[in-house]
C-alpha cells in the first residue's frame, strides 16, 4: 500500500562547534527526498534540529565565559543560516532546550519510571566525554579508547537511573525479523545484533548527576536526563506528543498511512536501531518504518570531525560555486549508504563534467539552435520523425520510471544518475541527428523541428527530475525554455508532446566551466591542505 504522507528527519546536530559539510551532506539528502515527495503531490513533514544538552556543552560554555544557553543559542543561529544557504526546506527545527521538548521528556521519564522500565542504581564504567557514552572494559580494550571516536576514556562512577533493555531485547529481535527494511543497509542490522546484542546488552544509563546542563528529572531533580533518552525523543516531541495539541503526532507518527523515515550517520546507528525502538515499545508507540544509515564523508583518508579540525566549511563553497553545484556534488559523488570522500579534484571534475559540459552545454546549444532555426519558438511535437526520436523518447520514459522507483526506495544517488541519463542521451542525439546539416536541406525541415522539440522536451523532463537537487538552476532552465517556472508541474513529464509554441529566452550559462588550475588550489586552501 502506498503511503499518503511522509515524516522524514535528520539527526539533531550537536552544537559544540560550527557545522561542516558532513552535516550538510545528511541534511541535503533528507531535503532532496522531502522536495521530491512534495513535488509528486504528497504531504511531507521534514524535521531537523539541535541536540543542546550535556557535559561537553557545559564545559565549552565555561571556557567561552558564557552560560550554556548563550553558548548554544549562538551556534544554533549558525545552523539556521547554513540551512537557509543550502535551501533546506525543513518544516520545523526542534531544540532540546525548548519547553515543548523538556515537558515531553519529563513526562516520558515519569511514565517509564512508573512502569518500572527505569530504576535507580549505580554506574561504574569507562566514560567518553566527547561522545557522552559509557563503555565496558571489553569495548574500550587494553588501550582504553572510545570505540566510537577513538579518543581516551576515563573511569567514572555515579548514581544513575537505568532503562531495562533486557526486558525488550526479544521484542526488538522479533521486530527486526518482521520488518526487514527497517534498518538499511542490511549490514547495519547484522552489526547491531552481532556486536551489541548477542554479547549481552547491558541496561542503559539514562541519567547523570556529575553535571547540571540537562533536563531535570521531576522525581529526583539532582539527576538530569542522559543524552539519548533526551535526544531521541525529539522526533515525537516536535510533533506534540503528550501535549495539548497532538494533531501533528497523530497525523505523522501514529497514522499507519504515514511513512516515518529517519536519515542518520553511521556513528549514531546503535542508539537509533537498538534503544529508540525499545523506548517506543515502552511507551506503546509504533516504531519508525525505516532508518537509513548514510556513509561518512571522509577527508585525507580519515573521518571528517570538528575535533580533528579536518573539515570543509560549506559557506565559501556555496558562495563561490553556487548552492546547486554543492548540492549536486553531495548527492552525486557519494553513493547514499556508502562512505565517500571529499576532494577538490572530484568537486571540480563533477561540476565541469555533469553540470557545465553535459547539462549546461545542452541547454545552451538547444536554445541557440531554436533561436537560429525557428526564430526562438519551440516547434510543436511532430511524432517520431527521425530514426532517433523513438530511442530518445524511450530513454526518457525508462529514466522517469527508474527515477521514481529509486527515489521511493531512498536510493537518492542512483535516482539522480537516472535523471542525468536523459541529459547524456540528448547530447548523443544531437550528434546522431546533426541538426546543422538538416538546416541546410529544405526537405528536412520537419526532421529539424522534431529534433528541436525532442531536445527541449529532454531538457524539460531532466529539469523537473533534478529540481529537488538543483533548487535554483532548474527554474532558470525552465525560463530559458520559455516556461514560467511556477506553472511547471511534475505530471507534465508524462506528456512528451507538452512543449511547443514557447519562446525561448537565452540566458547566462547555467554552470560556468571551472578552471582546474585555479579552483583546486582554492578548495585545498579551504581544507587546510597547504597549512
Amino acid at each position: 500500500m502506498e503511503k499518503k504522507r511522509f515524516y522524514i528527519t535528520t539527526p539533531i546536530y550537536y552544537p559544540s562547534a560550527k557545522l561542516h559539510i558532513g552535516h550538510a551532506y545528511c541534511t541535503t539528502l533528507t531535503d532532496i527526498f522531502a522536495r521530491y515527495k512534495r513535488m509528486r503531490g504528497f504531504e511531507c513533514y521534514f524535521l531537523t534540529g539541535a541536540d543542546e544538552h550535556g557535559q561537553k556543552i557545559e564545559e565549552n560554555a565555561k571556557k567561552a565565559g558564557v552560560t550554556p544557553q548563550e553558548f548554544v543559542d549562538n551556534i544554533v543561529e549558525g545552523f539556521h543560516k547554513l540551512w537557509e544557504l543550502l535551501y533546506i526546506s525543513n518544516d520545523d527545527f526542534i531544540r532540546t532546550t525548548q519547553e515543548r521538548h523538556i515537558k515531553t521528556v519529563q513526562q516520558i521519564f515519569s511514565q517509564m519510571l512508573k512502569q518500572e522500565d527505569i530504576y535507580l542504581g549505580k554506574y561504574k564504567g569507562w566514560y567518553c566525554t566527547p561522545c557522552e557514552s559509557f563503555w565496558t572494559d571489553t569495548q574500550v580494550g587494553p588501550d582504553h579508547l572510545c570505540p566510537d571516536c577513538g579518543r581516551p576514556v576515563h573511569e567514572a562512577e555515579e548514581e544513575a537511573y537505568f532503562f531495562k533493555t533486557s526486558k525488550y531485547v526479544d521484542r526488538l529481535l522479533k521486530f527486526y525479523d518482521e520488518n526487514p527494511k527497517f534498518l538499511l543497509p542490511e549490514s547495519r542490522k547484522n552489526e547491531m545484533i552481532n556486536t551489541f546484542i548477542k554479547p549481552g546488552l547491558e541496561d542503559l544509563c539514562v541519567s547523570r548527576t556529575s553535571f547540571s546542563w540537562g533536563i531535570p528529572i521531576k522525581e529526583n531533580p539532582k539527576h538530569v536526563v542522559y543524552v539519548w533518552l533526551d535526544a531521541l525523543t525529539n522526533y515525537i516531541s516536535a510533533l506534540g506528543y503528550g501535549s495539548d495539541n497532538p494533531e501533528l503526532f497523530n497525523k505523522f507518527w501514529q497514522d499507519p498511512e504515514c511513512e516515518t523515515i529517519h536519515i542518520l550517520g553511521a556513528d549514531i546507528t546503535r542508539f537509533h536501531a537498538i534503544y529508540w525502538p525499545m523506548f517506543l515499545e515502552s511507551l506503546g508507540l509504533r516504531k519508525p518504518d525505516r532508518e537509513l544509515i548514510h556513509g561518512l564523508l571522509m577527508m585525507r583518508d580519515s573521518k571528517m570531525s570538528k575535533s580533528k579540525g579536518n573539515v570543509v566549511d560549506p559557506y565559501p563553497l556555496v558562495e563561490r560555486y553556487g548552492v546547486d553545484a554543492v548540492r549536486y556534488y553531495l548527492v552525486r559523488e557519494v553513493t547514499f549508504g556508502q562512505d565517500g570522500s571529499f576532494t577538490p579534484e572530484q568537486f571540480v571534475e563533477r561540476s565541469n563534467t555533469d553540470l557545465a559540459n553535459s547539462l549546461g552545454n545542452l541547454l545552451n546549444r538547444t536554445v541557440s539552435m531554436i533561436n537560429k532555426y525557428f526564430q526562438g519558438i519551440v516547434p510543436s511535437y511532430q511524432g517520431k520523425v527521425t530514426p532517433f526520436d523513438g530511442e530518445l523518447e524511450s530513454v526518457i520514459n525508462v529514466s522517469v520510471k527508474q527515477y521514481e522507483n529509486l527515489l521511493d526506495d531512498l536510493k537518492i544517488t542512483e535516482a539522480i544518475t537516472a535523471a542525468m541519463d536523459i541529459v547524456g542521451r540528448a547530447n548523443k542525439y544531437i550528434d546522431e541527428t546533426t541538426p546543422w546539416a538538416l538546416a541546410k536541406d529544405e526537405s528536412k525541415q520537419k526532421d529539424l523541428a522534431s529534433v528541436m522539440n525532442h531536445l527541449a522536451t529532454a531538457l524539460f523532463v531532466a529539469g523537473i527530475l533534478l529540481k529537488p537537487v538543483l533548487v535554483t538552476a532548474s527554474d532558470k532552465l525552465f525560463a530559458q525554455l520559455g516556461l514560467n517556472p511556477e506553472e511547471v508541474k511534475y505530471e507534465q513529464i508524462y506528456n512528451l508532446s507538452y512543449l511547443g509554441g514557447q519562446t525561448v529566452n537565452k540566458g547566462d550559462q547555467l554552470f560556468p566551466r571551472l578552471d582546474v588550475t585555479i579552483e583546486v588550489p582554492f578548495i585545498q586552501e579551504l581544507m587546510g591542505v597547504n597549512k
